[in-house]
C-alpha cells in the first residue's frame, strides 16, 4: 500500500467527519434562532428552503468545479466555507441574513459532497476494496456527535451566536490542517484530468478515454443509479421529519419515546455504514443492495402493518440498517462507471439523490393528507422494493 494512499484515506476521513459537523451544527438550535428572529413556523419553513436551493445550484456545477481546479482543491475551499457557514447563522440578525447564510451552507456541501466523494472513489480504486460505507459512517458519527453536543449546548444556556462561531472556527481549523494530504492531479489513483483513461470491464478490459467520450448507455446508468439514490434518500427524508409525528399522533406515545423513532433510524444506519465495506467485499454491493432493501421494506412495512409503538421504532431501526449502504454504494458506482469523469457521475446522481431527500417529505406531507400517515409512510418501504429490483446496475461499474 502506497504511504500517500494512507495518508490521503486519513484526510477524506477527515473531510467527511467535518461535512457531517457542519451540516448539522446549527439544526439543535432552529428553536432558539426562530425565536430571536421572531419568525413564524411558516417563515422559517421559507428560509430553511436556502439550503436545499444551494444544494441544488451547487450540484449542477459540480462536475465543472472539479474539472477546473481539481477535487482536493474543491473539498479544501468548499468545505472551509461550510465550516464557517454555521457562524454566519449564529449571527444572522434578521431574515435575510439568515436564508443567505442557508443559501451558503447548502451550496458548500454540495460541492463539497461530490468532491469529497470523487477523492473517496480515487482512494478506493488505489486500495482494491470498499472503503466508502465507512466514510459515510463517519459522516453519519459527524451529524450525531454534533447535534447531541448542540443539545447540551442549549440546555446549558449558552448563546447561540457563540456556540456556532466557536463550532465554526473549529470545524475550519479540523479540516484545513487534518484534509491537507488528499491526492492531487499528480496521483495515478485520481483519474480526474482530460485524456486519462479508464477500464471497462464491460468491454473486457478495453480502455476508453473518460472526459466527454462516455459509453453509450452511461448516461442511462447513471440515470438508474440517481434512482436508486432517491428511492433511499427520500426514506432517509422521512423518517427525519415525520417518524416522531407517527408515534406522537398516530400512535399516540409521548414526546421522548416518539424521538426514538428517528434514533433508531439513525444509530443504526451509523452502524449498518461503519461495517458496510467488509460485508460489500465479501458478498459484492448488488447483493448487499437486494438483502438490505428487502430488510428496509419488510422491517418498515411489518412495523407500520402491526401499528404499535415498539413495532414502529424496531421498523424504522431496521429501516435504517437496511439502507445504510445505499449512499455509498451508489456514489462508488457512480465515480467508477468506465468513460465517465467521476466527479461527473458523483454529481449527477448525488443531484437526483437530493431530490428524494428534500423534496421527499413534502410529498409524504401531502400523501398523508390525503390517505393518512401510516399509509404515506408506506411509500418508502415500497421504494426500497424498487432497489431491489435496480441494485443489479451496481454491476456495471465494478472493477
Amino acid at each position: 500500500m502506497l504511504p500517500d494512499l494512507r495518508t490521503a484515506r486519513r484526510a477524506v476521513t477527515v473531510a467527511f467527519l467535518a461535512h457531517g459537523l457542519s451540516a448539522a451544527a446549527w439544526v439543535a438550535r432552529i428553536p432558539q434562532i426562530k425565536e430571536h428572529l421572531g419568525l413564524s413556523a411558516g417563515t422559517l419553513g421559507l428560509a430553511l428552503l436556502g439550503s436545499p436551493v444551494g444544494v441544488v445550484l451547487a450540484t449542477r456545477v459540480a462536475g465543472r468545479t472539479v474539472a477546473r481546479w481539481g477535487s482536493r482543491a474543491t473539498v479544501l475551499v468548499s468545505g472551509t466555507a461550510a465550516a464557517l457557514a454555521p457562524v454566519a447563522l449564529g449571527l444572522a440578525a434578521n431574515l435575510p441574513m439568515l436564508v443567505g447564510a442557508l443559501v451558503l451552507l447548502g451550496a458548500s456541501l454540495g460541492l463539497m459532497d461530490v468532491a469529497m466523494n470523487a477523492q473517496g472513489v480515487a482512494i478506493e480504486r488505489g486500495y482494491g476494496r470498499p472503503i466508502m460505507s465507512g466514510l459515510h459512517g463517519v459522516y453519519s458519527i459527524g451529524t450525531l456527535a454534533v447535534a447531541v453536543a448542540g443539545s447540551a449546548a442549549a440546555h446549558a444556556g449558552v448563546p447561540v451566536g457563540v456556540h456556532l462561531s466557536v463550532l465554526g472556527v473549529l470545524f475550519a481549523v479540523l479540516l484545513l490542517t487534518g484534509a491537507r494530504g488528499l491526492l492531487d492531479r499528480s496521483n495515478p489513483h485520481l483519474d480526474e484530468e482530460p485524456g486519462t483513461v479508464l477500464s471497462d470491464p464491460i468491454a473486457d478490459g478495453e480502455p476508453v478515454a473518460a472526459p466527454g467520450r462516455k459509453r453509450t448507455g452511461a448516461g442511462f446508468l447513471l440515470a438508474l443509479l440517481g434512482v436508486i439514490g432517491l428511492c433511499s434518500f427520500v426514506g432517509e427524508g422521512a423518517m427525519a421529519d415525520w417518524s416522531a409525528v407517527y408515534l406522537k399522533e398516530s400512535l399516540g406515545t409521548g414526546a421522548g419515546l416518539a424521538g426514538l423513532g428517528y434514533a433508531g433510524c439513525a444509530v443504526a444506519m451509523t452502524v449498518g455504514r461503519l461495517a458496510g465495506d467488509r460485508v460489500v467485499g465479501r458478498f459484492g454491493a448488488a447483493r448487499v443492495l437486494r438483502a438490505g432493501s428487502l430488510v428496509a421494506c419488510a422491517g418498515l412495512g411489518g412495523g407500520l402493518a402491526i401499528g404499535e409503538p415498539w413495532a414502529a421504532v424496531a421498523g424504522f431501526t431496521l429501516f435504517g440498517a437496511g439502507v445504510a449502504v445505499v449512499a455509498p454504494v451508489t456514489f462508488s458506482a457512480a465515480g467508477n462507471l468506465p468513460g465517465v469523469p467521476a466527479a461527473h457521475g458523483i454529481a449527477r446522481v448525488t443531484a437526483v439523490g437530493y431530490l428524494g431527500l428534500l423534496g421527499g417529505p413534502p410529498v409524504i406531507g401531502l400523501v398523508a393528507q390525503a390517505v393518512g400517515l401510516p399509509w404515506a409512510l408506506a411509500v418508502p418501504a415500497v421504494l426500497s422494493g424498487m432497489i431491489v429490483l435496480l441494485a443489479g446496475v451496481t454491476r456495471a461499474a465494478d472493477r
